[in-house]
């Protein structure tokens, strides 16, 4: 509704400028007379069409149908006007326009869509919910944006008739990264069924997706975006390995199968060689500041081990000029402490995680 308004704001605007650049109207001697007597629909078509003929996007298809035909009618009967009734129907029309004050929407539904995003969601579903409304105008909205590991759960719990009904309203892209998630035998029942959607009505397509927005609102909502499992794993990522290595071993023995997973979803400097695609590497170290990298190296090669081969790795991955300079000022460095080592290899884990996080990257998936 905003976007409306201003829309129409400029075509106002537009047609200010057109009207100030008409020529005063000539005497009634010079001229045939404005035509009397045009009606209230013939004056907007004569309105909508001046404002088409320089261009301007109206957004007619929101009106009604009968709106809309009847508009069609009024401009196939006008057939001709004289510059000075167009004159005259630009300016009553500007009077009136600049005459009004605000105009509100008059229907609750208009209303929520006008305040759309600016109050809460919650606030909007209780209105509607109090007013008999549907929850959303457009369920599929909704639905459409749930991310891909949302979608393969609804696709389980629903029937696979309804499943061919949700791919089919999907993008494309998202439709087939959603199936990738899915068992090979799910997968290809619903790929199936989508052939079967043909005679589908739009009702009952707007019903399917009214009930799945309804349940996804009806789950409980969590204090916390991400699971324990990703919330743990992010804080252990940036934990000295000491510390590390401490509370693996306590959640072990306390739930050995949380522990598992927690391991999955922490990214340190040892997984380096693991999850990194040697091409990345000259662009994390780019990332990384020059020293922090010399210290992140020379710390890791003195450790040796799992820190040590991911040094390696990094080293081998770039051009060897790059390499040999590092190599230099790691020598260079000498000694690294602890503290300063494991800041440093914490930079590099930040830096790739940044990366990440904007799509620059992608992290390879480790083998179960």
């Amino acid at each position: 509704m905003v976007n409306q308004e201003a829309g129409v704001s400029t075509e106002v605007a537009a047609a200010k400028d057109m009207a100030a650049q008409m020529p005063a109207p000539a005497p009634a001697t010079a001229g045939p007379a404005p035509r009397p007597g045009l009606s209230g629909r013939q004056k907007a078509a004569i309105i909508v069409r001046l404002l088409l003929a320089e261009g301007a996007s109206l957004p007619l298809s929101q009106l009604p149908e009968e709106f809309q035909a009847e508009l069609a009618r009024q401009m196939a009967g006008l057939r001709y006007v004289d510059h000075d009734t167009l004159r005259a129907v630009v300016e009553e029309f500007l009077d009136r326009f600049e005459a009004a004050g605000l105009s509100f929407p008059g229907a609750l539904e208009k209303a929520l869509n006008l305040l759309d995003g600016t109050i809460s969601s919650a606030a909007a579903a209780r209105i509607r919910r109090e007013a008999g409304l549907a929850l959303y105008a457009d369920p599929w909205e909704r639905i459409s944006g749930l991310d891909a590991e949302a979608l393969k759960e609804v696709l389980e719990r629903e029937s696979v008739e309804v499943g061919a009904v949700i791919l089919s309203k999907l993008k494309v892209s998202k439709a087939a990264e959603v199936l990738g998630l899915l068992p090979g035998e799910t997968a290809r029942r619903i790929t199936y069924a989508v052939s079967l959607t043909g005679n589908v009505s739009p009702q009952v397509v707007q019903r399917i997706g009214l009930s799945i927005a309804e349940q996804l609102d009806a789950q409980p909502q969590t204090a916390f975006a991400d699971g324990p499992v990703e919330r743990v794993g992010a804080i252990l990522n940036f934990s000295p390995s000491a510390t590390r290595e401490e509370m693996l071993e306590g959640l072990e023995q306390a739930d050995s199968g949380f522990a598992e997973q927690v391991r999955r979803a922490i990214f340190t400097f040892a997984n380096i060689p693991a999850r990194i695609d040697p091409r990345d590497i000259p662009r994390i170290t780019r990332e990384v500041d020059p020293a922090q990298l010399v210290t992140a190296l020379a710390h890791a090669t003195a450790t040796g081990g799992p820190e040590g081969e991911a040094a390696e790795f990094i080293l081998a991955n770039m051009s060897q000029r790059m390499a040999g300079q590092l190599r230099e000022e790691m020598e260079a460095r000498g000694k690294v402490k602890p503290k300063d080592g494991e800041a440093a290899m914490t930079a590099v884990v930040a830096a790739i995680r940044t990366l990440e996080e904007a799509g620059e990257i992608l992290l390879v998936a480790e083998d179960e």
